[in-house]
């Protein structure tokens, strides 16, 4: 067995045999990875309140040739997800990033970047006056992080650069799409207004340090809501739980 030490933040975790768990991280150097807890669900155990949801640590793995499940053997916790898990909207909110994490990145394959978006955006619900609005602008930025940007600057079926008429959102194609591309999308396009528009491409565009400025309320917002909603259930292959606190597995 070979010894890895890697630092991840916790996306989930289940119940594994009489005592045990099975933890699944986004590891800075390693990517999506699982590993084993043995004893975690004692009393005593010597993870204590560290292998959390949304928690930031430093894991200590042994790595078996051939089996894609870690071994835990020892965590350091650097930011513990106490406070996200104390509040019913920060935990949903929480929730959904580390949900999209999971189910639109491949197992293996690092991205620091991405590991840094979804720590800092972790860290900035803590900072937020509306937790679910900062993790809509942290499912746009991971979308373009991942190699699934929504393409708003010309149709994402024909190519066509000029609109007209109202924008077009198409899950299915990722993208605007022209009226006539529109009319032949397997499911419905989203309606966005000109302000809609404008509030996707911003979010797509500006940095991480700039993009927790954007606002959007009333129609615009519901407008991307349903826009992204509606995408990442076509990128992840399936519809996401909502955003609840209930879709994160905690221990117990």
């Amino acid at each position: 067995m070979a010894l890895v030490k890697t630092t991840v933040i916790i996306l989930k975790s289940r119940k594994w045999g009489d005592a045990d768990r099975i933890v699944t991280f986004y590891s800075k150097s390693l990517g999506k990875i699982r590993g084993v807890a043995r004893g975690a669900r004692r009393q005593k155990s010597r993870f204590g309140a560290a292998l959390e949801p949304f928690s930031v640590c430093r894991l200590d793995l042994f790595e078996k040739n051939g089996d894609s499940l870690f071994r835990i053997s020892h965590v350091d916790l650097i930011r513990s997800s106490r406070a996200l898990r104390e509040d019913l909207s920060l935990m949903d909110s929480a929730a959904r990033m580390v949900n999209v994490v999971a189910a639109i990145t491949p197992d293996g394959d690092p991205d620091p970047p991405l590991f840094d978006t979804l720590e800092q955006g972790l860290i900035s619900l803590q900072e937020s006056e509306d937790p679910p609005f900062t993790a809509l602008l942290f499912q746009i930025r991971l979308l373009g992080l991942t190699g699934f940007r929504p393409q708003t600057d010309h149709c994402a079926s024909c190519g066509k650069t000029y609109f007209v008429g109202e924008p077009q959102f198409s899950p299915i194609a990722g993208g605007l799409v022209c009226q006539i591309c529109a009319a032949r999308q397997r499911a419905r396009c989203v309606a966005l207004s000109r302000g809609g528009l404008a509030f996707l491409q911003q979010a797509i565009r500006l940095t991480p340090a700039t993009v927790t400025r954007l606002r959007a309320t009333g129609q615009v917002r519901r407008e991307v809501e349903e826009a992204i909603e509606g995408y990442v259930t076509v990128v992840a292959g399936k519809r996401l739980p909502p955003v609840n606190f209930l879709s994160v597995a905690l221990p117990g």
